[in-house]
């Protein structure tokens, strides 16, 4: 897949948008308890292993480990309200014959929404957010000798996204809501080291040749939906698109997770994660991640 055409990006999110419009028709208020500070969440390490003797059809034996953390912080008071969410994770392997520890996930993502009610249920709303990384990411190869390969392509803070931006936001709880800003400003900081030997045509993250940041003016929508299908089984949907009006409005920047906790115990559960990922600056194809494992969970307060 090279590129996706906005028909494309419509037709891949008219589920999840239908739906809310079916919520939104069928919604009943209900009061709202006033309340001040809320804060919580957990961290999931998550185990992988594969192992192979003899095995005729072929296999790589292989060890995962992965961190996880979801917090959030919600102050809610006369009126205004201010919800900022934290996602990280960080996750390595390790295949027979290779030289190189290789990450599975990596990821540093702060998202905050003030919030000023003018309805039970809607908001004018202003939000900030911040996405990166926590270490090196390495593109891999083979030189001619066959010998493994490895060139530096991201570290911290390199990309850094830095999102602000005003609009409205509709909140039923803290387990499902939207926010929709028409006027948002993302800026891409990179570090010069990667942009000094680009040539003139090429681009790091959308970064010319020489510079070290990127502007867009465009609009934004973010989204989360937890909800529990089946009793000890919780389902995450996070969403969020992209789109700037100064460059190829119609190239939609998207970020979609899905999260499944199946819990087996207090503490032990079994994760799936799926992500697609499609920023034409940074690749021009749908990135696609998963990670399942075994998990230990700890409730954070």
């Amino acid at each position: 897949m090279t590129n996706l055409s906005s028909v494309n990006m419509r037709t891949f999110l008219f589920p999840f948008l239908l739906f809310s419009i079916v919520v939104f028709a069928q919604d009943e208020p209900t009061p709202q308890v006033e309340e001040e500070w809320n804060k919580g969440g957990k961290t999931t390490l998550l185990f992988n292993q594969a192992s192979f003797s003899e095995w005729v059809s072929g296999g790589e034996n292989s060890v995962s480990l992965s961190f996880h953390a979801n917090y959030d912080l919600n102050y809610k008071k006369n009126g205004w309200s201010w919800d900022t969410k934290f996602l990280g994770d960080f996750g390595l392997t390790k295949l027979s014959g290779s030289k190189y520890l290789r990450k599975t996930s990596d990821r540093f993502d702060v998202q905050s929404l003030l919030g000023r009610n003018f309805s039970e249920r809607w908001s004018y709303s202003a939000l900030f957010g911040i996405k990166t990384q926590f270490s090196r990411g390495y593109k891999y190869n083979t030189n001619e000798e066959g010998i493994e390969t490895r060139t530096l392509r991201t570290h911290f803070f390199s990309p850094v996204y830095i999102e602000l931006g005003v609009g409205l936001y509709w909140k039923k709880s803290q387990n499902f809501w939207i926010n929709v800003s028409p006027f948002t400003q993302r800026i891409t900081l990179v570090s010069r080291k990667f942009t000094t030997d680009l040539v003139e045509t090429e681009r790091y993250f959308g970064v010319r040749k020489g510079d070290n940041h990127r502007f867009e003016l465009g609009s934004s929508l973010s989204a989360l939906y937890l909800f529990s299908p089946l009793e000890n089984v919780t389902l995450e949907q996070r969403l969020r698109l992209y789109s700037d009006y100064l460059d190829k409005a119609e190239n939609i920047d998207l970020d979609y997770q899905i999260t499944a906790e199946m819990k087996v115990n207090e503490r032990i559960s079994t994760n799936l994660i799926i992500q697609f990922v499609y920023d034409d600056n940074a690749v021009q194809r749908l990135q696609v991640r998963e990670v399942f494992g075994i998990g230990v969970s700890v409730a954070l307060n």
